[in-house]
């Protein structure tokens, strides 16, 4: 019995027409990311696990794609470890690598072992694929794609305000328009723990918190006692639901709240300094965001998160923030670093549901070459060489199969143009050709269909 074809869950085949789409995208955001001065690099799609495990927390480990050890290191698996419930332990002996979780972790392990073939501050940008072994949905994979763009080396509001304008440029070039950026600050949250007397609590206030578009203030309220909170602090809380306005108003109000939290203001005060360089800057829609959190084990300083227009019922399509010392754990201390990331997958989702793409990445080819016989073929190949040396995509149907045939397959490609050299072409010296969109048809000499074509 024939094996089924398949590919694993979470996982995706791209066709033409979609790879098409893709490169589109990701030629968008590298023009973006090299007018900034970012550079590229590429990391390994496998990293030692010791790497990766324990920067992202416990979901990150859970949802990390484990590779299994071969040859004789089979042997070496704690058997011990398993029997005892250790698992852990004993995923350790079987597995000394794993598929990179995210590109910022791989950059900071590269950082150090290159810090001295690299300038600093240095700006690199990375598009590459990562993996996570998450429950496939709409707009989530267990294989996606990432576009980040980061700078390590360097402190200043200046570049996180280039970094809002990044995404604002980025999206002008793809005509999405619509997106908001959403801000917060790693030490807002902290002063907000601060200020509920619960400190060691801050990953627990932010899980609820988060959750607060979902179930509302009461629901937030809930988990929160469920975890320990009492009545006072959450009736401290309760003003924080309210704040209105501008990025700036809202500022205002929150530090006449958090007036007694030092972390608090350090982190009002960064929002204002890096606002300051966007009033040179175009960003189209930015909005404080108290709920946002993003993965708090390597963020230390501003958060960014992008939601896409509200037409479109989809994820965030970009994130970001500053991770100082993230270098820290592979020996390297003191590194400042700061980047953002679009998620291609979910922005090509958004840019198809909102018709963005442009027509032209339908055509695969300039012109289809009908197929009258291998002697009119080889008039053709010194002619069909030098269009090709002047960028024209040519293709050439390889068989003399039945007109039809030849013309449904070009008409299938969506080819705009489709040339005809048969008898009477080859003894006039010419060439016919087809318009596919205006049906209309022309002859033309062979050295002149450069120019027909180009124009």
């Amino acid at each position: 019995m024939a094996q089924k074809a398949s590919i694993p869950k979470g996982t995706r085949d791209f066709l033409p027409a979609e790879v098409a789409k893709r490169s589109y995208v990701t030629d968008v955001i590298r023009t973006q990311f090299e007018r900034y001065g970012f550079l590229p690099i590429q990391t390994p799609a496998m990293e030692k696990s010791s790497t990766l495990k324990g920067k992202y927390g416990d979901e990150g480990d859970r949802l990390m794609f484990n590779i299994l050890n071969s040859g004789e290191k089979v042997k070496k698996a704690d058997l011990d470890a398993l029997e005892d419930g250790a698992l852990g332990q004993f995923t350790s002996s079987i597995s000394e690598k794993a598929l990179r979780y995210d590109l910022t972790v791989p950059f900071a392990r590269f950082v150090v072992q290159h810090q001295n073939e690299i300038n600093f501050p240095f700006k690199r940008y990375q598009i590459q694929s990562v993996w996570r072994a998450d429950r496939p949905q709409r707009g989530r994979f267990q294989e996606f794609t990432q576009c980040d763009a980061d700078v390590v080396g360097a402190v200043s509001p200046l570049l996180e305000a280039e970094c809002m304008q990044l995404f604002d440029d980025v999206f002008d070039a793809l005509s999405l328009k619509g997106a908001t950026i959403r801000i917060n600050h790693r030490a807002i949250l902290a002063g907000i723990a601060n200020y509920l007397d619960a400190p060691d609590r801050i990953v627990a206030f932010t899980v609820a918190l988060d959750k607060l578009d979902k179930i509302g203030p009461e629901g937030v309220f809930n988990e929160l006692r469920h975890n320990g909170f009492d009545d006072a602090a959450l009736k401290r809380l309760s003003p924080l639901f309210d704040l209105t306005g501008d990025v700036v108003s809202q500022l205002n109000q929150l530090e006449e709240i958090l007036i007694s939290q030092p972390d608090a203001l350090e982190g009002i005060a960064h929002l204002r300094q890096t606002l300051g360089f966007l009033s040179s800057f175009k960003v189209s829609q930015l909005s404080f965001d108290l709920t946002l959190a993003r993965g708090l084990h390597y963020y230390t300083g501003i958060i960014f998160e992008v939601a896409p227009p509200e037409s479109v019922a989809m994820g965030s399509i970009g994130a970001g923030g500053r991770y100082d010392d993230l270098t820290a754990v592979f020996g390297l201390k003191d590194v400042h670093g700061l980047g953002i990331s679009f998620g291609l997958d979910r922005l090509c989702i958004v840019l198809e549901e909102l018709n963005l793409f442009p027509a032209t990445l339908k055509q695969a080819v300039d012109v289809v070459v009908l197929h009258f016989g291998d002697a009119y073929m080889h008039d053709l190949v010194p002619f069909l060489a030098k269009w090709r040396n002047m960028g024209i995509r040519i293709n050439c149907y390889p068989t003399a199969h039945k007109l039809k045939k030849q013309m449904q397959f070009a008409n299938q490609i969506q080819a705009p143009w489709v040339m005809f050299y048969g008898n009477d072409e080859q003894q006039k010296g010419v060439v016919s050709l087809k318009n596919m969109g205006e049906g209309t048809n022309s002859e033309i000499k062979l050295e002149d269909f450069s120019k027909k074509c180009i124009n």
